[in-house]
């Protein structure tokens, strides 16, 4: 055997899958904020929700973090209040400049009417945090199923290219100044956050999040 086909040897490159069901807790930790954690499993769900009147960040995240690859969340987007400064969201985090994201809410009726958002509308932003920031806005129904999709590829240069899907369709694309080298936990929450509302929420707000999964590869030395 040559040095070169040793070399090649000690090199291995696998695919790697992780599906998260929901059946309980293990390998999440809790990430709240502002308020007591407010979630459980619920039916083969997670059951994350909010309370009226608060400011509160309810939010779980994986106890490993991750890089290039296909993240996706299963998550039902209920009615949520209206006008009420409530997110449901679906995200991937190392800090507050690398930070990917899926927000869903009411939204502000100036978005609202900006995008011609019919009653049953929400409004779901997708958004770099930074380098570069990016926040694109799509209208989404309510009362029903998504599946949301972060998709991280690399470039020859070791960057990523990031797209945001939902039910496999593209709605936002952007190439990052980061790669490789960054690793983010995956996050399911329910925040009340002041730029996605008019107002402090008046209603409790909540999501059902019934699959996570990440698919990559892992490489080995």
């Amino acid at each position: 055997m040559t040095n070169s086909d040793s070399n090649n040897l000690s090199i291995l490159k696998t695919s790697y899958s992780k599906i998260w069901d929901f059946d309980n807790l293990t390998e999440w930790e809790d990430a709240t904020q502002v308020g007591n954690p407010n979630y459980w499993i619920e039916n083969g769900n997670l059951r994350i929700f909010t309370n009226p009147n608060t400011w509160e960040r309810s939010k779980v995240k994986t106890i490993s973090s991750f890089a290039a690859g296909t993240y996706s969340w299963n998550v039902y987007i209920p009615e949520m209040g209206v006008g009420d400064m409530a997110s449901i969201g679906a995200f991937l985090y190392n800090n507050d400049t690398h930070e990917l994201d899926f927000e869903i809410g009411y939204g502000s009726q100036a978005i609202r009417n900006q995008l011609a958002a019919e009653p049953d509308d929400l409004i779901v932003y997708m958004i770099s945090q930074g380098y570069p920031f990016q926040s694109v806005q799509r209208k989404i129904k309510r009362r029903q199923w998504y599946n949301l999709t972060l998709q991280l590829s690399l470039t020859s240069n070791g960057r990523y290219n990031v797209s945001w899907k939902i039910n496999d369709a593209i709605m936002a694309s952007v190439r990052l100044n980061y790669g490789k080298n960054t690793k983010f936990n995956i996050y399911c929450s329910v925040e009340n956050l002041q730029f996605i509302g008019d107002h402090i929420p008046k209603s409790q707000n909540y999501a059902l999040f019934d699959v996570v999964e990440f698919k990559g590869i892992l490489i080995k030395k």
